[in-house]
Formats: C-alpha cells, sequence, structure tokens
C-alpha cells in the first residue's frame, strides 16, 4: 500500500509537521507500507540538517532521517526551498529538491493521501 503524506506547515510552532513525520515514520516501518513524504511551504524546513534546537526539543531533522531510514521517499517542493533561500546541500541525506509534478506523480500513485 502507498501513502502520501503532505506537510505543510514549519517545523516549529506548531506540532502538525512534528506529528506527520512521527505517523510517516511509524507506517515505514511497517511491511509492505511504501511512504512518501511531501514538504511544500514552511515544511520545507523541517528537512534542514543539524537544525538548532533547546534540550528536551523534538529535532525534526532526525525524525525525517529516521523515516527514510525505514524507506520513506522524502521531496521537497523546489520553489518553495529557493522561496526560503535553502539549498540541496543544507538538507538532510535522503531528502531531495522536488517538483510539483513529483507530488502529482505521487497523489496519483498513492492509495492513501494525508495532509498536515
Amino acid at each position: 500500500m502507498q501513502i502520501l503524506f503532505i506537510l505543510n506547515d514549519p517545523p516549529y510552532g506548531t506540532e502538525r509537521s512534528y506529528n506527520g513525520i512521527r505517523l510517516a515514520a511509524c507506517i515505514a516501518r511497517r511491511t509492505g507500507m511504501e511512504v512518501h513524504i511531501f514538504l511544500i511551504g514552511d515544511a520545507v524546513g523541517c528537512a534542514v540538517e543539524n537544525q538548532k534546537v533547546p534540550d528536551g526539543y523534538y529535532h525534526l531533522d532526525r525524525m525525517l532521517l529516521s523515516a527514510i531510514r525505514h524507506g520513506a521517499q522524502v521531496g521537497c517542493c523546489g520553489t518553495c526551498l529557493d522561496a526560503r533561500g535553502l539549498s540541496d546541500e543544507m538538507l538532510v541525506e535522503g531528502a531531495g529538491r522536488g517538483t510539483l509534478e513529483q507530488l502529482a506523480d505521487w497523489t496519483v500513485a498513492a492509495d492513501k493521501v494525508v495532509t498536515f
């Protein structure tokens, strides 16, 4: 089964992206699941590596890496990256610059689409 997660919210300030990544990573660990995560808008900041957060706070970059290690594919809207001055080199390993065409392909192929 293919599940697509579309995240829109910034990495911090709300817990929507946090909860979306948690759920995606949990599903990615299950046998027979194909998970795609597409970060769009402010959510592209979730994929920036080496985030500095207060002690005891969650690290979305590390959480994404865990999902990737379990087979999830992560795409980051290229237009959104550019608008925020983020380069491909700033992203965690395994997250890539994506396009609206990629998102459309993943959406059409998905059995389920979940948005946060």
